[in-house]
């Protein structure tokens, strides 16, 4: 497993097709090698939930840490992901003229319809993006 510490990490709802889709796109776009992921059910999501004090039974949330110096989470993660994934991407930094209160609340709108929207396809990581992957 690769050095955790110093990357960016997404934890996401492990069991959505949505999230998952978004893992896989960032997998695909994440040219610098600037993150890494943990389901929000596995032991490592689990233990980040709970130091923070956070819900550990529902998953509707995307958070981006980064060890030692933030946590974000919504609409405010998925922006600081395409700006750190830079290029094109980094475009969205529009979005932050946006109330967090209004993108927040879209966010939540999709979040609740996630599984509707899911499209139930397995994806698998090749070899170089399961090293990405938090498992403990």
């Amino acid at each position: 497993m690769e050095n955790w510490e110093s990357k960016h990490i997404v934890f996401f709802d492990g069991d959505c097709g949505v999230c998952n889709f978004w893992v896989q796109w960032i997998l695909e776009r994440d040219r610098k090698d600037k993150f890494m992921f943990a389901s929000l059910q596995s032991d490592f999501g689990q233990r980040f939930l709970s130091e923070r004090g956070l819900e550990t039974q529902v998953f509707n949330t995307i958070y981006l840490w980064k060890p030692g110096q933030y946590y974000l989470v919504k609409s405010k993660a998925i922006l600081k992901i395409a700006e750190l994934l830079g290029g094109v991407y980094s475009l969205s930094a529009i979005g932050k003229i946006l109330p967090a209160l209004l993108s927040d609340k879209a966010y939540d709108i999709v979040s609740k319809n996630r599984m509707k929207l899911a499209n139930q396809k397995c994806y698998l990581p090749d070899q170089h993006q399961k090293k990405k992957f938090i498992q403990v």
